[in-house]
């Protein structure tokens, strides 16, 4: 094995120093246990969105040749890793999570200078990412199968779980520990070899996560990286399923790129795992602890800038304490703090993760205004002309949103069924219990959905009307827990689940054996001996 993370983070190449004094990093693919550059030579930078002076590191622009590469050394690693034990397995992922605490510090503090994601959440983030592994540990001592009774006699039947092959690894940059970890830790427990393309957002965290998987004791060629666009490298890694050199994609990031992802597996009966976006409802009814709803509502709708597939869409509130609600909605979001946590305390989000999702996002304000919904709060970018009370630093040095509430939202608008990533609210005005629960199933998503009410019959009634993959009462839409199922239906989703027990079944296939014993031939269903049933003579009129 190669040894790729020799010193910690200290033995990364450096070159140059940014404004800040820190170090610029070379960054590498890993394939096959060895770094290397694009086979064209071409490079990206990441830049930190929060300070756009600060660039943190040059990233190869994997090629096609290197995807392809990076397959085939997934390949060659399999069949010996396919065989290594569970229990074996799983004790390399213990070692993943004991390397993830002793450097946590160090990921935190380098994901929220890439991203422009609060060094709390952060810190939670990478929290998440030990929890799966730590999780994944006990699971290879628990990969089980099942021993079934054969009808016949000699005979014994059996059932095992198999790995698939080789897994593509695509997740977006919003999340970039926790994800590929969901995605990675139950692949590998299963057996199976991983192709990951990092986020182009993040790949310095991602090459940091991959040094860290291989100085666990991983063997080479179980886990490779490759740095590059969606439209490039992602694309050559899904274009390779039509080629037979990809046994499973799983995906998050954007519904319409799922589609495309799920059309080409499905024509190639490959599976695919597909977490994509939501308009997340929360409803708010007259039982409710408002002060408690208030702090969720805005919790939903403004953490992390808003940039979470869970985070709130539609803001549902009953019209009888409409206009309570939305005072002390409103004067909680005018005391919003923002700036760069690793410069600032106590801010409530930071910066946009990137310039490419600060344009998106001021198109989806664009989209708000023109489907008639009236805006509130917000005045777009943050600059220095135009910037809210508590905004913390200077404007022009990153990629700063106001926060934004959007009121007089009604279901026949564009901005009520459309996902729109950012720090944005769409609020719409219920009539009653069951005209929340319809507009909450009104958009095309389902991820996630959340309800504040101290009725326990609405409560049930919510949990159990919902077409969402996940359900919060009195709780946020946000957050998950690595032990529990994560995912959605309708357009947020095939089914398929992240997290918990259940993703076993995304990485595996069952595997029946039937043992025949008796040295014979024995035919199910037809050598079976009929069993004669007696007539039993009953006087029925006695059991009148």
């Amino acid at each position: 094995m190669v040894h790729i993370l020799e010193t910690g983070f200290e033995s990364m190449e450096t070159s140059p120093q940014n404004p800040n004094g820190s170090p610029k990093i070379r960054g590498y693919n890993i394939i096959g246990g060895q770094l290397k550059l694009a086979s064209d030579g071409s490079t990206f930078v990441s830049t930190n969105p929060a300070w756009l002076e600060d660039e943190l590191g040059e990233f190869p622009l994997s090629t096609k040749e290197d995807v392809r590469d990076a397959l085939a050394a997934a390949r060659t690693a399999f069949p010996s890793w396919a065989a290594t034990p569970a229990p074996t397995r799983g004790q390399i992922i213990g070692n993943m999570g004991r390397l993830l605490m002793e450097h946590k510090d160090e990921i935190v503090r380098l994901q929220s200078r890439e991203i422009g994601k609060t060094l709390k959440e952060s810190a939670g983030e990478v929290q998440e990412a030990i929890d799966t592994c730590l999780f994944f540990q006990s699971e290879g001592r628990r990969l089980y199968g099942q021993t079934v009774n054969s009808e016949l006699p000699d005979k014994e039947l059996f059932t095992y779980r198999r790995p698939l092959g080789v897994c593509g690894i695509i997740n977006a940059c919003n999340f970039p520990s926790a994800v590929p970890f969901w995605k990675m830790i139950p692949a590998i427990m299963c057996g199976n070899t991983c192709v990951w393309k990092s986020p182009q957002d993040a790949p310095l965290l991602s090459f940091a996560l991959a040094r860290i998987m291989h100085e666990s004791g991983i063997p080479d060629g179980v886990i490779n990286l490759v740095h590059g666009k969606g439209s490039g490298a992602g694309q050559h890694l899904v274009d390779a399923v039509d080629d037979g050199l990809v046994n499973k994609i799983s995906f998050t990031g954007s519904t319409g790129v799922g589609k495309m992802i799920g059309e080409i597996c499905g024509r190639n009966l490959v599976s695919c795992s597909l977490e994509l976006g939501g308009k997340n409802p929360l409803v708010i009814m007259p039982s409710a602890n408002l002060e408690n709803a208030v702090t969720g509502a805005y919790w939903a709708g403004f953490g992390t800038a808003g940039q979470r597939c869970t985070s709130l869409g539609n803001l549902i509130v009953h019209e009888s304490i409409y206009d309570k609600f939305l005072e002390m909605y409103m004067n909680k979001v005018r005391t919003t703090k923002i700036g760069d946590s690793m410069r600032h305390e106590d801010v409530l989000y930071g910066s946009m993760l990137s310039e490419k999702y600060a344009k998106d996002f001021l198109k989806g304000l664009d989209m708000c205004d023109a489907s008639g919904a009236k805006r509130i709060h917000g005045e777009g970018r943050i600059t220095e002309a135009s910037a809210p009370e508590n905004f913390l630093g200077s404007a022009n040095e990153g990629v700063y949103m106001w926060p934004h509430v959007y009121v007089d939202v009604t279901e026949d608008m564009e901005c009520f069924h459309e996902e729109i990533f950012g720090p944005v609210v769409t609020i719409v005005k219920a009539k009653d219990f069951d005209h929340a629960l319809h507009l909450a199933n009104a958009s095309p998503y389902g991820l996630s959905s959340a309800i504040y009410t101290n009725d326990r019959l609405e409560a049930y009634r919510f949990k159990t009307g919902i077409k969402a993959g996940m359900t919060g009462i009195n709780n946020s839409t946000t957050g998950a827990e690595a032990h529990l199922p994560f995912g959605g239906v309708k357009g947020s989703g095939n089914g398929t689940r992240e997290s918990g027990i259940w993703v076993i079944e995304a990485y595996s296939y069952w595997h029946a054996v039937n043992d025949e014993l008796s040295g014979k031939l024995q035919l199910a269903q037809m050598d079976v001996d009929e069993i004669e049933i007696e007539e039993a003579e009953v006087d029925y009129g006695s059991l009148a």
